[in-house]
């Protein structure tokens, strides 16, 4: 979305002017993101239609191209988020108001893309657990929505917050948002992903060995290391298999390894 909304992370991420032909936005209600944001455009019931729409052809392209699994973002400020969200979504009709009406987007993105797959293919969502704001989501709103969710084919939930509002006081910290996966897969059943600030493998294998979540997000760790799956599983004692190019620098070919850790 570089270039085509807002400038790159790296560059400001600033939004951009209207000089520089920005696309346009369209939200739940029309209610910026922030200041000097662009305004969205509120969806009627036929934008919500063309958007469902959507949805589903992205993922039959999916499909074709041969993805065993979709995952349909929900959080982070993004659409469904915004629809699920009374911070930012002010409507009056049967998209706004109550949580069920609130719900009502993304359950209908859910079903729409469920009955376009095979059943072969697995979806999961990215959920918000918390907006981080007074009267914004919560856990248990996420509890109620994710099991919903389940109800209509998600297989299983990655558990997140946030990025709906640049005011937000997001306590970031080791495992902050663990706890909201463990409540969502307690509450629910459904298989869990936790995310945020997990870093090292230790810390990882400990929230699986607690059962606060069944699968473990990565994401900057990644960034600052891409080997990370290999170094974690010499740190855990597991003989991961590699491509043979790399066999080279494992312990037992290569006594520099042990240099790394002095």
């Amino acid at each position: 979305m570089c270039w085509s909304l807002f400038r790159c992370p790296w560059e400001s991420g600033a939004a951009l002017k209207a000089e520089q032909d920005p696309w346009l936005t369209v939200s739940a209600s029309a209610k910026a993101f922030g200041a000097n944001w662009h305004t969205p455009e509120a969806l009627d019931e036929a934008g919500i239609a063309r958007i469902i729409e959507a949805f589903v052809q992205a993922a039959k392209r999916a499909v074709r191209l041969g993805i065993d699994v979709i995952e349909l973002h929900m959080t982070h400020g993004y659409l469904v988020h915004q629809f699920f969200s009374p911070l930012s979504n002010t409507r009056t009709d049967k998209y706004g108001g109550s949580l069920e009406n609130r719900m009502r987007f993304g359950l209908e993105v859910m079903e729409a893309v469920y009955a376009a797959v095979p059943k072969s293919t697995a979806i999961g969502v990215r959920i918000a657990a918390s907006d981080w704001m007074d009267g914004g989501v919560t856990v248990d709103d996420a509890v109620t929505f994710t099991s919903k969710l389940k109800e209509r084919g998600a297989t299983y939930a990655c558990v997140s917050s946030g990025g709906l509002d640049p005011a937000a006081q997001v306590k970031a910290g080791p495992n902050y948002q663990v706890g909201f996966a463990d409540e969502i897969k307690k509450k629910t059943g459904i298989t869990t992903r936790a995310v945020g600030m997990i870093v090292s493998p230790e810390q990882a294998e400990e929230i699986l060995e607690k059962g606060e979540a069944d699968q473990i997000a990565l994401a900057r760790a990644f960034l600052d290391n891409p080997r990370w799956g290999w170094h974690a599983a010499d740190a855990l004692g597991v003989d991961l298999k590699r491509p043979p190019q790399y066999d080279r620098a494992r312990k037992a070919l290569w006594p520099g390894e042990a240099l790394k850790h002095r």
